[in-house]
């Protein structure tokens, strides 16, 4: 961060430019960079299901709550950063944009060093409280003991993409997602068959590829457009600490009840799959396989609350409410959208999307079709509430926006993941979803209404 300040001092399009033509700049790549994201764990488990088998598809399952968590710290930290910084641009004040900037980029680098060493010291403790089985540990250690070196670029990538898109560049941070995720597609291969590498190959490839995205992310960073970066920006401020954790806790929350959920989920599959004819190890791997392939969806949604937050924080910054209103409905449709066809798929050819993953017993497919036709059932409403916790968030609203975001998984799901297997079993757990996306999208909509109504009065009241 030494190049000479080169401040822009342009009217910001964000304000004026149609919001159609704003959320395919802003939203398009965003989806892109978030389903390339996603992807890491897809090509890591379908290579995994055609070397190594089921078993580490189980591994990379029991894995998969620490790979939540980074990605739950690097939506607070890049969330809450960059809405920090889009409502300080909105109002004019550029040195608060520039401090929120650069604390955001410390927290960044900071805590994916911390998790990293957590991960190191407590690894076999935390496989064994994640679900892992005595078949499935040994796989699990090795993968995750070499993707915990990875964390602290992969926290820095992910969360410092949505500072460069609320730089204005929103390809750029696309193409920092994509290069890492197409280094992991090529090396998986190579690793895994050409080496004969197995679950070590896997993790490497996906490592590497980390590196690559968190090290294009730095060189962006160096040459900041919208505000100047100096190493001075990276000083931690303890009131902008707490603004952009603020902003940034309901992402944050939402990513670390899926952790929990997960790890429940994991627990509560091997506690009943083992009193069941399935097994343990069947609801296992078949679970993590359905979780990853549910967040290529859910990857879709994330990127286009990403791509709205920009265009919500600013507008809203600069009382442009009518803006604000648009933005936001246009991205309910086109989440809406995005949901319903991934019900069409999961309902569908739940067989088919199982069988990419490697081959199984016929209790294994079976199990497979009933958990994704149950489990996501209500798949088609689920763009709602991750779209209106991050607009809360980018609006300001903290409190309201983690409320929305703790709803689905800690407030009705935690709770019926756990007495639904009581009465129905194994098939407790798959009931449980369909009423916690319900009760959340009811929910969604009755604060989002009141939001929107107290906005359209005060565009009056200016107007």
């Amino acid at each position: 961060m030494t190049s000479a300040p080169t401040e822009n001092t342009d009217n910001n399009p964000l304000g004026s430019v149609p919001i159609n033509i704003l959320l395919a700049r802003f939203a398009i790549p965003s989806i892109i960079a978030m389903l390339v994201s996603a992807l890491y764990n897809i090509v890591d488990q379908f290579f995994i299901g055609r070397s190594v088998g089921m078993l580490g598809n189980a591994a990379t399952n029991v894995a998969f709550p620490l790979t939540i968590t980074c990605t739950a710290v690097s939506l607070m930290c890049g969330i809450g950063g960059s809405a920090n910084f889009n409502l300080a641009m909105g109002r004019g004040e550029k040195e608060e944009a520039r401090r929120y900037a650069g604390n955001s980029i410390f927290l960044l680098f900071a805590i994916g060093l911390i998790l990293c060493l957590v991960v190191r010291i407590f690894l076999k403790p935390m496989m064994v409280l994640f679900g892992a089985t005595p078949e499935v540990l040994d796989y699990s250690l090795t993968y995750t003991g070499i993707t915990s070196l990875g964390f602290p670029f992969l926290i820095l990538a992910t969360g410092g993409s949505n500072l460069v898109r609320a730089d204005g560049s929103p390809r750029y941070s696309m193409v920092c997602t994509l290069a890492g995720a197409v280094i992991n597609t090529i090396l998986d291969p190579l690793f895994i068959f050409g080496f004969h590498m197995g679950m070590a190959g896997a993790a490497l490839a996906t490592i590497i590829g980390q590196i690559v995205s968190g090290l294009m992310v730095i060189g962006y960073l160096t040459r900041f457009k919208t505000v100047y970066l100096s190493l001075r920006s990276l000083r931690p401020l303890p009131s902008h600490i707490k603004a952009i954790a603020a902003l940034g806790m309901a992402p944050f929350f939402n990513q670390m009840a899926m952790m929990v959920i997960q790890i429940v989920t994991n627990n509560t599959l091997r506690y009943y799959g083992a009193q069941s004819h399935y097994g343990s190890e069947i609801p296992l791997a078949c679970a993590g396989i359905i979780t990853k392939v549910n967040m290529i969806f859910f990857s879709l949604v994330i990127g286009l609350s990403q791509g709205l937050q920009p265009i919500v924080s600013y507008n809203y910054g600069a009382r442009n409410y009518g803006r604000v209103r648009e933005a936001y409905l246009k991205a309910v449709c086109i989440a809406t959208a995005i949901s319903t066809f991934s019900f069409l798929c999961f309902q569908l050819v739940p067989r088919q999307i199982i069988g990419i993953f490697g081959s199984g017993s016929e209790e294994y497919f079976h199990f497979a079709e009933q958990y994704f036709r149950i489990f996501l059932f209500f798949t088609f409403l689920n763009g709602l509430q991750p779209i209106t916790a991050n607009f809360f968030t980018s609006i300001g609203k903290a409190a309201k926006g983690i409320f929305i975001s703790l709803t689905r998984q800690i407030i009705f799901l935690l709770p019926l993941i756990i007495i639904l297997p009581l009465i129905f079993g194994i098939e407790g757990v798959m009931y449980s979803a369909p009423v916690a996306d319900l009760m959340a999208a009811a929910l969604a909509v009755l604060f989002v209404v009141r939001e929107l109504s107290q906005m359209k009065q005060l565009q009056q009241a200016e107007g």
